[in-house]
């Protein structure tokens, strides 16, 4: 076989990175029901709470949180735990019990949250990759769990905001993938819905990117992706254009 040049070795993709929410599924939906289950265990368990607050009151809860809490707000599930223990303690729980229920609720909350349904192509596409020989992984952040909803099989790894502690676009997040993974920047391409939290954040480290737009929207946040794709079943071929070479 022919030795690649050091110009065509630039241009190789090994590794392949995925965001998870409103890339692979539609987030809104699975944030709604799991707030239905959640709610309907607190009216069991917490009655106080739904006596109090309806699930609309969330948001207020969330902004009261932040203003006290701004340093918790790349983790959506430390969020979600404040906003809970809050409008426990408010519904008249002490804080030992606020604690608890929310603790609790959260996990009731996370277990629903993984429930997700897969964009048109999605798995298809991830299990052709990672049957090519690409090292493939998650960079999110939300807190839904590769292995919780269904990608462990075709997932080598992922890093969420919540175990960085900081999210998308900030350069850490794509940083610890490298030193994990041991990949040059452009050795690696990422995928996302999001212009700023995925494409500029990981145009900062040198990585090649796919903007996945669904929905036709036109782009004007930037510094274009390297591809644009309308369907998740074009990613294959979008990585093929840049010259992609599968693992030795």
């Amino acid at each position: 076989m022919r030795k690649p040049t050091l110009e065509q070795g630039k241009k190789m993709i090994k590794c392949v990175t995925f965001d998870l929410d409103d890339t692979l599924w539609a987030v809104n939906p699975v944030v709604r029901a799991a707030n239905h289950t959640m709610y309907e265990w607190l009216a069991e368990n917490a009655p106080l709470f739904n006596a109090m607050y309806t699930l609309r009151d969330l948001n207020q809860l969330k902004q009261q949180v932040l203003t006290v809490q701004p340093e918790i707000g790349y983790s959506v599930t430390r969020i979600r735990l404040a906003v809970l223990e809050l409008g426990l303690v408010n519904s008249g729980y002490s804080c030992d019990q606020a604690s608890a229920l929310a603790e609790e609720g959260f996990k009731v909350f996370h277990q629903a949250r993984q429930q997700v349904e897969f964009f048109e192509g999605a798995l298809e596409t991830i299990e052709s990759l990672k049957a090519s020989g690409y090292i493939v992984g998650a960079i999110s952040n939300g807190n839904a769990d590769i292995r919780h909803v269904g990608l462990s099989h075709c997932m080598d790894f992922q890093f969420s905001a919540d175990q960085v502690g900081v999210e998308k676009p900030d350069a850490e997040i794509f940083q610890q993938m490298l030193q994990y993974t041991g990949m040059y920047p452009h050795e690696v391409v990422h995928i996302g819905d999001h212009p700023e939290h995925d494409v500029l954040g990981a145009q900062q480290m040198g990585m090649r990117t796919i903007w996945v737009n669904l929905h036709g929207t036109l782009w004007g946040a930037g510094k274009a992706p390297d591809a644009e794709v309308r369907s998740l079943r074009e990613i294959p071929d979008a990585i093929t254009m840049f010259g992609a070479a599968k693992r030795p």
